[in-house]
């Protein structure tokens, strides 16, 4: 017998959906209309012979029935308002004073008015919330109470008689017992409905939801599956079922579906898998099996009703061969794109110090044919010398850059943090790049507050930050304009601030400083010279120290750079890292390649 014994459930009951909640409320509802509807039925219908009694002087039929029919039609009353749980407690309580009237007139215990009684807190929990349906079953024992007092003390005085007692009891037994069926076989009724529709909605969904379902036994056989398995499986479902799962699958995948089968029939627990299973086509040239990738949710059958320990498992089951693909399609376009990144720092790298010895004889041999060391040159040669001299030194420059680069890049670059003052390698910084401001009519203005505490870092590596900063701001400046660099403590870093009143940059741009080889003006067309790597070094060198790289510029108005290094020098201190702090770990090479095969993939 079903009852709404969820209502008023307890924090421990399972959750409820809202709608099969109110599902539940609207069929409680209409049971209490047609309760009320039958008792006041069979109220009127008893009301003949109960009046007939009443004319022979016998007034107990009377009374009951009109208890019954009082009570039937305030239920109906209430119900019509809206007071749905009034309208239950009134039906209990009819059938609660019924019986204890009942109880009262017959002084024999066990009688039918008890039985009747019994009938109120039966019908309170098949329509009423717990609150009712816990007083209905406390009133029992003052019924019990009040019937065991009346037989002790003989009452009532004036002993119905017997035939009447029994007609009377008989009829008020028979009316509880009908009102109390009828509402159990109206839930039922509901119920069985509902659950027939609640199985074939879940009936189409399982055979229309796009994931393979299937249920499979603790040994792993496939006990039902849904019409999507015939797309995954490439046969009909008839073919699969009953048969093993693990035939299926792959042999190196067998034992991670065996481990979580047995997870979730043994011991309850849900596990997730990825599988590799065998995909038939009718219409393959080759007796080579073809496997696709699958992602397998398997979720046991609890039954909570049974404590075996030994359920059966649903797996979901969804195609992901094309994610897989993906991956590894991804996989070896990173692996390409860090083979060539190698590549690059290697051919840079190699390339650099091929470049680096030539240079220097270049640059010191016109040093020399300028200085008249090897004879007076005419003033035509002379100037030749200089072009070369000055040539020379950009290109040693620039293989300087792009050996800084690729040592950051390949995370080898040495950090030697020791004791220094900020403000001092400013006036060094401004001598190293006097001569190009001078070239550009530019003046520079130095900011250093007093009192900077001393800090710990790489002296070396701060001056090429000031001087790579410096050069970009003259560069990039009008001519006649300031850069003024600033110095000064901003909580536990100091501040390296270079500020400009030159071009600017656009928002663009502005999200892309940093990047190599990147320039704010591109093309063969673009004013100023460089090779874009100036930043790009000094965000790598302010990295390497721990520190923040920042920058605030606008259109026409100019730009400051401002670099924040830790006082307390980088979070790595170089005798943990051997002198060495790299950017980034370097995978495991497999073998060393020859430098002919490294020449050729770079070409």
């Amino acid at each position: 017998m079903r009852s709404f014994t969820f209502f008023g459930a307890s924090k421990r009951s399972a959750p409820i959906s809202a709608s099969l909640e109110n599902w539940s409320e609207t069929l409680r509802r209409a049971t209490i209309a047609h309760t009320a509807k039958l008792l006041t039925a069979a109220a009127l219908l008893a009301m003949i012979p109960a009046i007939y009694a009443l004319l022979t002087s016998v007034s107990l039929p009377f009374l009951l029935a009109s208890m019954v029919l009082a009570g039937g039609l305030v239920s109906l009353a209430l119900h019509q308002r809206g007071q749905h749980e009034a309208s239950a407690g009134i039906q209990v309580a009819t059938l609660i004073a019924t019986g204890l009237v009942l109880t009262l007139a017959d002084p024999r215990l066990g009688d039918a008015g008890l039985a009747m009684a019994v009938m109120g807190p039966v019908l309170a929990a098949l329509i009423a919330h717990r609150p009712l349906r816990r007083l209905s079953w406390c009133s029992l024992p003052l019924v019990v109470a009040l019937g065991l007092a009346a037989s002790l003390l003989e009452l009532p005085a004036t002993p119905v008689d017997a035939p009447v007692l029994m007609a009377s009891s008989a009829a008020g037994f028979l009316v509880a017992f009908i009102v109390v069926a009828f509402s159990a076989h109206r839930i039922n009724g509901a119920f069985e409905v509902h659950d027939k529709a609640q199985i074939s909605a879940y009936r189409h969904l399982i055979e229309h939801v796009q994931d393979t379902v299937l249920r499979l036994s603790v040994e792993g056989n496939i006990l039902l599956a849904s019409r999507s398995s015939e797309t995954l499986f490439g046969c009909p479902r008839y073919q699969i079922v009953g048969h093993k799962l693990g035939e299926r699958l792959h042999i190196m995948d067998r034992p991670a579906f065996l481990t979580g089968l047995a997870d979730a029939a043994r011991d309850g627990r849900s596990r997730m898998v990825e599988l590799r299973l065998r995909q038939d086509d009718p219409h393959a040239r080759t007796s080579v099996p073809r496997f696709v990738w699958v992602e397998m949710q398997l979720s046991p059958i609890i039954d909570d009703a049974g404590a075996g320990e030994h359920f059966d498992v649903i797996a979901l089951v969804r195609d992901i061969t094309a994610r897989k693909d993906a991956e590894a399609a991804m996989a070896e376009a990173r692996r390409v794109a860090e083979d060539a990144s190698q590549a690059k720092s290697r051919f840079l790298a190699t390339i650099g110090h091929e470049l680096r010895t030539p240079l220097n004889a270049v640059v010191g041999f016109s040093e020399m044919m300028a200085g008249g060391i090897g004879g007076e040159l005419s003033p035509t040669h002379k100037e030749y010398a200089d072009l070369i001299q000055q040539s020379g030194k950009h290109l040693l420059e620039v293989v300087s850059m792009l050996l800084d680069m690729s040592r950051i890049e390949a995370g080898k670059f040495e950090i030697r943090a020791e004791a220094m003052e900020a403000g001092d390698i400013i006036p060094a910084c401004f001598s190293m790049v006097e001569p190009l401001a001078q070239e550009q009519n530019v003046r520079l203005v130095s900011e250093i507050e007093a009192g900077l505490p001393t800090m710990i870092a790489d002296e070396r590596v701060c001056r090429q930050i000031v001087i790579n900063l410096l050069s970009n701001a003259i560069k990039f400046s009008h001519e006649g304009g300031l850069v003024t660099v600033s110095v000064k403590r901003q909580g536990q870093s100091i501040n390296f601030s270079v500020r400009d009143r030159g071009i600017g940059m656009a928002p663009a741009a502005m999200a892309r400083i940093g990047e190599p080889f990147f320039q704010v003006q591109d093309g063969l067309s673009r004013k100023y010279e460089g090779t874009g790597l100036g930043l790009s070094i000094v965000k790598g060198l302010v990295e390497l120290h721990g520190g923040t790289l920042r920058a605030m510029s606008e259109m026409g108005a100019g730009t400051t750079i401002t670099v924040l290094l830790p006082i307390n020098g980088p979070a790595t201190k170089p005798g943990e890292t051997a002198d060495i702090l790299q950017l980034h770990r370097e995978p495991v090479a497999a073998a060393p390649t020859s430098w002919p095969d490294e020449k050729r993939k770079a070409l």
